[in-house]
Order: C-alpha cells, then structure tokens, then sequence
C-alpha cells in the first residue's frame, strides 16, 4: 500500500498527487510513468511521474480528471492509501546535449514537462518552454518551469489584447522567423503533439511526443495503447511512451482513442450518480 502525501487542486480539473514510494523515487527518470489503483474497485491507471525527491522518498503526478478512476483519485485524501502503485515503467527519455531544444506541454502536460526541462537544461541544453492553456487561470507551476528554462512563453487564449493562438502556431511562427531549434519534446493532448509533430516536419527538426494518453493497462497487456510508428507497430507503455512524433501514424491514433469513449462515458455517468444519491442518503 502507497500512502498518500499531498493532494491538492492545481487548478479546475487538474491535481496535483504526491505519494509516498521510495523505491519508485530512487529509480524515476524523466519521461517514465506509474500506475496505481484509486481503490480497490477500479481499474490499473497510468499517470506521468512530474517530480520525485529520493530524500522524502516520494513521486508526484499530476493527473486531469477525465473519467471515473481519476474522478475517484480526485477524492482521495492525504493519509488514505493506493492499493496499487508500481513504477517507475516505461522507457526514460533520451536526455543529452542537442544544443536548443523546445519544450511544449498542455493540460496535465504542464507538469509531466517539468523533469523534463530541468534534465535537459543540466546535460547543458538552452531550453525553451512552451506553456498552453485556454485561460490564464488553468496556468500551473510557472515558477518552477521558470527555474529549469531560458525562455518561458505562455500561449493562452483568454486575452483579448492578443490574437488567440495555440503553441503549434507559435511553434511555426518561431521557426519561419530562422530561431534555432535543434529538438523539440511535446507533452500534453493528442491534438497538441500532433499539430507540434507537423509544424516541425518541414524544418526536419527531431520532435518527439509521449503517448500516455493513449495507455489504460500500462504493462502490455490489453493493448490498447497500440500505434503505429513509422512501419512498425508498437505499444506506447512497453516500447515508449516516447515516439518519434513525425513517424506516428496519427490518423489511426485518433481513431482509437475514440473505442472504449462510449463504455467510459456509461461508467462515469453510473459513478456519479451512485455518489449523488450516496450523499443525499
């Protein structure tokens, strides 16, 4: 059992979950991700490790709520304890000296980012951080972001003095203006590493993109994190989460995100109305 030690709201559907694992800690790398169970009755989820401390002994994730297990992990309280929690799983992100390299992340992305920037800045990289939001107020760890990067650009569509815009369009903007980028590493929506991914390909600049919003078992297993990368086909918890997004077939990506969409609205429809008529007991 994984105590919990800190859960708190971000920001509206976005928490922050700080557990107490010691062997997870000493072993996380950036890039790699746990899976836990809510409680006792829900399903095996995967969330991205976004911060660790080997001397606390304790893994932080931050997860947006989107269905009934994450609703449920939504309600967990500090001291309650996870009946699954293993980790650290999946393959580390290649992190070495490529010279500028942009860092791009949206939503629960914000904070799956962050050990990425700061390892890419120590092995001695420029890094700039690209931060995506609909509204100013869904911005979350700014400062830490701030801390680990030489620039920090916030894309936000909620102010009315700018022109509304998402990070590919920066993205392009940038690169048609002759910055140097030597990588780019994208984390967040399907929608945002695709549109990075092909505002990229032209320039031929390595981008790379993490697949975990596509994982439900996390361990191989049910295989429904299936993609196809260039001509290969390849299972984003095992052989990723991190893909050369230039070669992912996204076309078929989107298409499978959307087959269990019906079960889960059905599930989280049903929770909800169990707690509705729980509390009104």
């Amino acid at each position: 059992m994984a105590k919990i030690v800190q859960k708190k709201k971000l920001v509206p559907n976005i928490y922050l979950l700080e557990v107490e694992a010691p062997e997870v800690a000493k072993k996380a790398r950036p890039g790699q991700f746990v899976i836990l169970m809510p409680d006792e009755f829900g399903e095996r989820i995967p969330l991205t490790i976004a911060d660790w401390d080997i001397k606390r002994g304790t893994v932080t994730s931050v997860f947006m709520v989107v269905g009934t297990s994450t609703a449920k992990l939504a309600g967990v309280r500090p001291g309650d304890e996870l009946p699954v929690y293993v980790g650290p799983l999946g393959r580390p992100s290649e992190i070495d000296y490529f010279g500028t390299v942009l860092c791009a992340g949206g939503c629960f992305g914000l904070g799956a980012i962050f050990p990425l920037a700061r390892a890419y800045k120590q092995a001695g990289n420029r890094v700039v951080t690209f931060l995506d939001v609909r509204a100013r107020y869904l911005l979350y760890w700014e400062e830490k972001l701030r801390a680990v990067s030489d620039e920090v650009h916030i894309i936000s569509r909620d102010d009315q003095n700018l022109p509304q815009e998402y990070i590919s369009w920066r993205l392009k903007n940038l690169l048609e203006q002759g910055r140097q980028v030597d990588r780019v590493h994208v984390v967040g929506c399907t929608y945002l590493m695709s549109s990075c991914a092909e505002a990229t390909r032209p320039y031929k600049i390595k981008t790379i993109v993490s697949l975990n919003p596509i994982m439900l078992d996390g361990t191989g297993m049910c295989g429904a994190c299936r993609v196809s990368v260039g001509e290969a086909t390849r299972f984003a918890c095992v052989d990723g989460p991190d893909f050369d997004g230039h070669l992912v077939d996204w076309n078929e990506l989107y298409a499978r995100r959307k087959a269990y969409l019906e079960e889960e609205t059905h599930s989280l429809c049903h929770w909800q109305a169990r707690v509705y008529e729980e509390e009104a007991i």
